[in-house]
């Protein structure tokens, strides 16, 4: 049985209560929900992430942190912090600088200025969220 597109049906058949559309096809008028469901899906996936999203913040409010520090900062590990740094470093994030100390090698990360901007822009996207719901 074909449905239309956007619209849900129930076990008996009959449109669900949540549908996007009445029974005479017409969209319902705009509710102010829908506005912050809508602002949900617009959101930076790359920073969402909750490990994505530690490392960010915990860049913002330290100059540098290295693969050590954030690892025990953000209770996680070796191949967990490598693979979300990495996603980071790809969407130009964050920076890693590789050195040595001595023998020891040494990762350094910084947050650079468009993650900064990203992540104030995160920050004001899940704020408006939260003031959406509260009203």
């Amino acid at each position: 049985m074909a449905r239309a597109v956007g619209t849900r049906q129930t076990a008996a058949g009959g449109r669900d209560a949540n549908s996007r559309q009445s029974a005479d096809g017409r969209r319902p008028a705009a509710r102010p929900a829908a506005a912050a469901k809508r602002s949900t899906l617009d959101l930076d996936r790359v920073i969402h992430e909750r490990l994505r999203l530690g490392i960010v913040s915990a860049l913002a409010v330290n100059e540098r942190l290295t693969f050590n520090d954030l690892k025990r900062l953000l209770q996680t590990t070796d191949g967990n912090l490598s693979v979300h740094a990495r996603k980071l470093e790809d969407a130009q994030y964050i920076t890693c600088d590789k050195t040595f100390d001595g023998r020891m090698p040494r990762t350094e990360y910084r947050l650079t200025a468009a993650g900064r901007r990203a992540l104030e822009k995160y920050i004001a996207h899940m704020d408006a969220i939260i003031k959406a719901v509260r009203e």
